[in-house]
């Protein structure tokens, strides 16, 4: 019995090797294929969220994002809102940001390409500060933390 359960337990092995070494070059086709089904999306966390609002002037574009807030089970009390500057971007940008569409300045943001600094100028109290600010492969990220 002792011989028929090693035997079981090599041969059980040696198949589960064969079948991984099958399917790995299917993996990522496997992979991608589901990645595009309806149900799967990045986390707004990680994205910075969806496109709210984009301001085009010349040879600049800014993204305003949706502000994100979203938590594990349920919202959470802070988040925050991405911007996204892209094309040619002036060495000092300065911006007020209407972030949740109301008609007034939420705050303003001055950066300083050169010695990479920013400067929040909350003028709305859900505005707290800068979380990230850096240069991207598409230009300049800034997330700003809120509060609800």
């Amino acid at each position: 019995m002792k011989k028929a359960k090693i035997v079981a337990g090599i041969s059980w092995a040696f198949f589960c090797l064969i079948l991984i070494i099958i399917l790995f070059p299917g993996l990522t086709g496997l992979s991608n294929s589901v990645s595009k089904l309806p149900f799967m999306k990045l986390n707004p966390r990680y994205t910075g969220g969806e496109i709210g609002n984009q301001i085009i002037s010349a040879g600049c574009t800014l993204d305003i994002r949706k502000p994100v807030f979203n938590g594990f089970l349920k919202e959470r009390s802070s988040g925050f809102v991405q911007l996204d500057w892209h094309g040619s971007l002036p060495e000092i940008i300065k911006d007020s940001i209407d972030y949740d569409h109301d008609g007034k300045n939420d705050f303003c943001i001055l950066i300083d390409r050169n010695n990479l600094k920013t400067v929040l100028d909350p003028i709305s109290n859900k505005v707290k500060s800068v979380a990230v600010s850096t240069q991207t492969s598409y230009g300049w990220a800034v997330r700003v933390r809120l509060i609800k």
